[in-house]
């Protein structure tokens, strides 16, 4: 499959601050198949790449002892090809800085926002590193969503800074959905999650995995010491799951399309 063709605005890149890096490898690597690279500690602070099938599809970073009880976690970044003008839009536009640009050596410029429903999402301008290199395969990011308590005000964000074309997925007291592109095209989603995120629980983005079978890659997760946060289910989308890692850190399963028919 080719190169994902990212587009300014759409999800480029995802990572995992974790707790035990080690443990996450492990992990990962016996769930999706992912190898690993570990950059320089003075130039890229140890930050580990991880590979599938030799292409990029997501980074690890060692959690720090001064982040105190934030939980593991995995983020997405979007593209930006003006990090200075999307970190000044954020501030504008009702979020905040939670990271001022910073050069990573020769690959590009991170930023990272709490945007205006109070998500934590990454901006990336890029440099040589121009975001993972597979998508939607099985044991690659597959989608990315934000659960917003804020519903309206998140779309509107998203709409201001990243310069997001939205289309309205569904418009139902039961389910609100916008998504970044319309159909087959969509890149992202944005759900009002006012009626069910618990009060303690802040909004929040997931990313998806692609895998081949839902339900052996739950059964092979938890063997691996996964905690299954809901059980598999079938969506008009494929059959999803929502799983925790070793030490955490929540994610999404789907069982592809093209695997389910």
């Amino acid at each position: 499959m080719p190169t994902p063709d990212i587009t300014s605005g759409a999800p480029c890149w995802i990572d995992l601050m974790t707790s035990d890096t080690d443990k996450a490898k492990s992990f990962y690597n016996a769930l999706f198949g992912w190898t690993y690279e570990t950059g320089d500690q003075e130039k890229y602070g140890g930050y580990i790449t991880a590979s599938k099938d030799g292409r990029l599809v997501a980074g690890i970073m060692q959690k720090q002892a001064d982040m105190g009880a934030m939980p593991d976690v995995w983020s997405t970044y979007l593209r930006t090809d003006d990090i200075k003008a999307t970190t000044e839009a954020a501030a504008a536009y009702g979020g905040q800085v939670l990271l001022e640009p910073m050069d990573v050596p020769e690959q590009g410029i991170m930023a990272m926002y709490g945007d205006s429903s109070g998500a934590a999402i990454g901006a990336w301008q890029f440099g040589e590193m121009k975001g993972y290199e597979v998508a939607a395969e099985s044991g690659a990011p597959a989608w990315h969503e934000l659960l917003a308590k804020d519903y309206e005000s998140a779309v509107s964000f998203y709409q201001s800074v990243f310069g997001w074309e939205t289309a309205v997925m569904s418009d139902t007291p039961e389910f609100r959905y916008t998504t970044l592109g319309a159909g087959d095209d969509a890149k992202a989603g944005i759900m009002d999650a006012a009626g069910f995120l618990p009060e303690q629980v802040p909004s929040m983005w997931s990313v998806y995995f692609a895998v081949d079978n839902t339900d052996a890659t739950v059964e092979q997760a938890t063997a691996l010491g996964a905690t299954v946060m809901e059980a598999a289910e079938d969506t008009p989308f494929g059959r999803l799951a929502t799983l925790s890692d070793p030490t955490g850190a929540v994610f999404k399963v789907i069982q592809n399309m093209a695997s389910a028919s």
